[in-house]
């Protein structure tokens, strides 16, 4: 596909994925089953691919869901690079993950919290046990090996004094002797003082440590009142690069993250830094070049824009000086950016047109010494790239999900896909799946959207369908060619699922995120209604039976949906929001409404033009609310107004607040009912069953008094 208007130059990107490739061995259509919730449980997520120095073997992480022991666990899997048998490096019970291969090839270190301890880095030697290798009070957050593989870079925030007396204590005493202590109370004098999964925010901060794997000491070589992330290593191991936003004089008032160089052997925490990049926006994911002259990293180019700006790959010296932006011409999303093993290219994810690509990009064209006029940028096949590992080799493996498939690992010799991992084949062999097709349609103003559209596994032509609407969240995200259970479990329920890519979408060029800002549930709205109609005039859905629900920014969709007309039957709106100048101060988005909608002192008919609460009075649509109790992304808050408004106005509606869940939920027990009550709901108010929802198994009760 040609890009209108962009300056010529060649994109190589991933090739044709043939089903043939994926080596199933395929039932016949007759021994298929529909997709169940409990098939959620049994889908194994792979994760993290990690190539050895020499190329010849890929480790990854596979996140299994135990529903029985309510838990999930992650185990570090190691596969031959050329395919064959996989085998566990890690054991079952205990979560591992974040597997890193040494540079000289002799270990693995990767991240486990055992014995109910914090976070550490173990070290599992080839052949060998796996044996701890730091005991820090405080987590380890992030590790990244030297060149000589000696030394680790250690990613730690600023314990806490509990922490510090709790390793203490330890010494001191046997395990297990240890009271349970009052918690404290937060002392909170931050501008950003909320994050989800977090909690409250003190002046603790992540800072770079350098861990001498010999002599078994660690050296503090950043601070500051400041978060040092993404630390990678100079060739020649003698700097550190990392990121960080260390704007003046608030940072939690700013997004210029930028990326530094720190002497790896710095003695003076960070005294003498060099600034690489000085983008006012965000500068992100340093990598190195093999001669240690460039570090290409990815940046925003329009800090005010925040999310709707599009994320490019640029390079620059690593000594600081001018920056070359790679990806200028392209107008799409552009991640995980690394240098080939000759330093001639970069290669990097590109998001685009509901895909995710694997794309390299020659350096040369940076400072104009490409031939011009031959720009391709071909899509061969409709995949998600989620990951990739690069060895100096030049032997690359991919994390690539498809339509039909979850993610897997994939090798790519000569430039074809070879599926390397086969950790979901026996599950989806089994099961009879809806192919979600990518189709395209015109909104209201005459804009070509785009989306996925399933249709129930057993679908007839010509007969009409009941509908549920799935608004994304984001809203700066998309709909990709990934599998997705619950599509899946909605179309072996006889549903047709639609996941529009409206405006404000990624994959479709700034202009095109850009279009909702500051106007939510305008033109999005319209892109979203546009895919109803379009398959109600294909004949697919059945306009009296048509339901809409998301989570997220989905919910808050759900809710500007509902609020403007009353097509649905029934909705679902799953952590949404509808009154946002509750959100100010409640949730973590503090520097985002100040950029995009003003502060509500100052700018009260934007935020009143985008909250659908003042139209509660119109819904008459039956809305289930949901959400977790600790999110502070988009706190339960949201649903507990529009839950209290409608339950005033005596519309059919219910309350589900789901106890010690953040914004994603990771308890098993939680999404299983989750899913049951997203079935229930719609059945009833669309197929018309008889039960409006799942019993609840512990109604909310008054606290019980002591002893009772």
């Amino acid at each position: 596909m040609r890009l209108a208007g962009r300056i010529a130059f060649v994109v190589f990107l991933l090739p044709v994925l043939l089903t043939a490739s994926l080596g199933l061995a395929q039932q016949s259509p007759s021994a298929l089953r529909p997709i169940t919730i409990d098939d959620y449980f049994q889908i194994r997520r792979v994760s993290d691919p990690q190539l050895s120095p020499d190329g010849q073997f890929a480790t990854y992480t596979v996140e299994t869901t135990l529903l029985k022991e309510d838990k999930n666990e992650d185990r570090i899997w190691m596969v031959p690079a050329k395919g064959g048998d996989a085998i566990p490096l890690t054991a079952a019970g205990v979560s591992s993950s974040h597997a890193r291969w040494s540079l000289d090839g002799k270990s693995i270190a990767f991240l486990s919290a055992r014995d109910g301890g914090k976070t550490q880095v173990w070290l599992l030697p080839r052949g060998g046990e796996a044996e701890r290798l730091t005991d820090t009070p405080q987590d380890v957050e992030d590790f990244a090996w030297s060149p000589d593989s000696r030394r680790l870079v250690l990613v730690l925030r600023d314990p806490k004094p509990e922490e510090l007396a709790a390793a203490k204590e330890r010494k001191e005493k046997p395990a297990g002797s240890e009271k349970p202590k009052t918690q404290k109370p937060w002392v909170i004098d931050r501008l950003q003082f909320k994050r989800d999964e977090v909690g409250y925010l003190d002046r603790r901060r992540t800072h770079l440590y350098v861990f001498d794997l010999a002599a078994k000491t660690m050296t503090q070589v950043n601070a500051g009142d400041f978060d040092d992330s993404e630390p990678a290593w100079s060739p020649d191991g003698k700097f550190i690069a990392f990121s960080s936003n260390r704007s003046q004089p608030d940072p939690d008032a700013s997004y210029d993250s930028n990326i530094w160089v720190v002497a790896a052997d710095n003695t003076d925490k960070g005294a003498h830094l060099t600034q690489v990049t000085t983008n006012p926006g965000p500068d992100t994911t340093p990598n190195w070049s093999p001669d240690g002259k460039w570090i290409t990293y990815v940046t925003q180019l329009e800090p005010r824009l925040f999310d709707y700006s599009t994320r490019h790959v640029a390079m620059a010296p690593s000594t600081g000086g001018e920056a070359r932006i790679l990806t200028r011409f392209l107008d799409r999303n552009s991640s995980e950016p690394r240098f080939a093993p000759d330093g001639k290219s970069v290669y990097f994810i590109a998001d685009n047109d509901g895909t995710q690509q694997l794309c390299q990009l020659p350096t040369s064209f940076a400072h104009g010494s490409f031939p011009m006029g031959n720009f391709v940028c071909t899509i061969h096949d409709r995949l998600m790239v989620n990951d990739y590992a690069l060895a100096k080799s030049g032997n690359i493996v991919a994390q690539v999900a498809t339509i039909d498939r979850p993610d897997e690992l994939y090798a790519i010799p000569d430039g074809k896909l070879t599926q390397i991992t086969h950790t979901n084949d026996a599950l989806m062999s089994q099961l009879k799946l809806s192919h979600g097709e990518y189709v395209h349609f015109k909104s209201k103003d005459g804009t070509t959207v785009s989306g996925y559209l399933y249709k129930p596994i057993d679908y007839v032509a010509g007969k009409k369908y009941p509908t549920i609407l799935r608004p994304h969240g984001g809203p700066v995200w998309a709909y990709y060619a990934e599998f997705d259970h619950l599509p899946q479990l909605y179309a072996a329920n006889g549903y047709v699922v639609l996941f529009p890519n409206p405006r404000g979408s990624t994959g479709y060029g700034q202009k095109y995120a850009q279009a909702i800002w500051a106007d939510w549930g305008n033109k999005d709205f319209q892109d979203d209604m546009a895919m109803v109609d379009y398959v109600i005039e294909q004949g697919i859905a059945d306009p009296t039976k048509l339901a809409v629900g998301g989570w997220s920014y989905g919910g808050i969709s759900t809710d500007f949906i509902i609020a403007q007309t009353n097509r649905f039957k029934a909705a679902i709106s799953g952590a949404g929001a509808a009154l946002f100048v509750s959100m100010y101060g409640h949730d973590q988005y503090q520097r985002d409404y100040g950029a995009e909608l003003g502060e509500p002192w100052e700018s009260k008919a934007v935020w009143e033009k985008i909250s659908p609460f003042y139209r509660v009075n119109n819904i008459t649509t039956p809305t289930l609310f949901m959400g977790g109790e600790m999110d502070s992304n988009v706190p339960i808050l949201g649903g507990e107004q529009m839950y209290q408004a409608l339950k005033r106005l005596g519309r059919a509606t219910e309350l589900v607040v789901y106890p010690g869940e953040y914004h994603e939920f990771k308890t098993p027990s939680h999404i299983k009912d989750r899913l049951e009550r997203y079935l229930a709901w719609y059945n009833h108010y669309v197929k018309g069953d008889s039960a409006p929802a799942r019993p609840l198994e512990r109604p909310l009760t008054a606290t019980p008094e002591a002893g009772e």
